[in-house]
């Protein structure tokens, strides 16, 4: 990420101010909220341990946990009183222009660079375009979770150290039995060669926008994605709302797969039998239905900052007797 600091005065913007102790109190929760994720990685980790479950938010996707546990405001947000933070890359002080009758204006304040949004923009409307397509299709049920399956299909290597539930054999059998619907390119791309052609459907990596849809369980997870990546412009409490769904979506996927993972108290969804494949695809549609929402405040976050930068990227002069922004 670029460092972009320096002052913008563009006070007073239309923007949300927080004193210390309201933004202080908002810090706090979420590092508290998140910490209850991610202090038992960062322990597993200085052990040498591994959890074929709970680590891949931290080791599948780019977040660092120090990161997570890091609270931003979000773009179009001052915060009062904090000098220390002045030096978080991607943001910037604001100014106060003086005030009529000569009296101070009051603390200057920090907030997301103006700057950095333009330099984000493309992300910002990459994001909200592959967000707006997955919205806009219905939801497909009933893949049963086999892109899983498909991984180890005819492979002498399982991915994970635990045993295979049905055995090799019996695995294989699953995948050549049953329709494998798989949509999301990051799911498929680790099918083995001879599960690939199994696939209804060939999603590649420059086309997510023609495949995504909002019943996949990989597409739920991947709001939490979505959201770091436009970290510090989206609020640190919608970052954690999607880690949340994407832990327990994790946990789905991950009983639904063909590992036996009784030994770590996670009982499994038999997606072989009658029973199994209504318990996920039950399980599968509340997710969905949990992930709508969020996919809606990304696109609603998404928006906004399209907007904003519209707005700055046109500032060729002062407005409202205010300066141009200069960082």
């Amino acid at each position: 990420m670029a460092v972009v600091q320096g002052v913008e005065s563009t006070y007073p913007p239309p923007v949300d101010e927080l004193d210390r102790p309201t933004w202080q109190a908002r810090a706090d929760a979420h590092a508290a909220r998140v910490g209850r994720w991610t202090e038992p990685y960062l322990a597993r980790r200085g052990a040498g341990v591994s959890h074929p479950v709970h680590d891949f938010l931290f080791t599948y996707y780019s977040q660092r946990p120090t990161a997570l546990r890091r609270w931003h405001p979000g773009h179009g947000v001052v915060l009062l009183d904090a000098e220390e933070l002045a030096g978080r890359p991607g943001y910037c002080v604001t100014s106060r222009p003086p005030l009529p009758g000569g009296e101070e204006p009051g603390c200057p304040g920090l907030a997301v660079s103006n700057a950095l949004l333009l330099e984000r923009l493309p992300l910002v409307e990459s994001v909200h375009r592959l967000l707006v397509a997955t919205a806009g299709r219905p939801a497909s049920l009933g893949c049963l979770g086999l892109h899983e399956w498909a991984m180890v299909h005819r492979s002498p290597r399982p991915r994970h150290d635990h045993a295979l539930r049905l055995g090799a054999e019996g695995t294989d059998r699953v995948v050549e039995t049953h329709r494998v619907a798989c949509t999301h390119f990051d799911a498929f791309r680790f099918f083995t060669d001879s599960a690939r052609p199994l696939n209804t459907l060939q999603p590649g990596r420059d086309d997510r926008v023609a495949f995504e849809q909002p019943g996949c369980l990989h597409a739920g997870m991947d709001l939490y994605k979505h959201a770091f990546r436009l970290t510090p412009l989206v609020a640190s409490e919608l970052v954690a709302d999607c880690f949340e769904l994407a832990w327990e979506i994790r946990e789905l996927d991950m009983r639904a797969s063909p590992y036996d993972l009784s030994d770590l108290g996670f009982e499994p969804v038999r997606i072989e039998t009658p029973q199994g494949k209504q318990e996920y695809v039950a399980a599968q549609r509340r997710f969905a239905e949990r992930a709508a929402p969020l996919r809606a405040r990304l696109v609603a976050v998404c928006e906004g900052l399209v907007e904003a930068a519209r707005g700055k990227a046109g500032e060729d002069r002062p407005s409202r007797g205010h300066a141009a922004p200069t960082a």
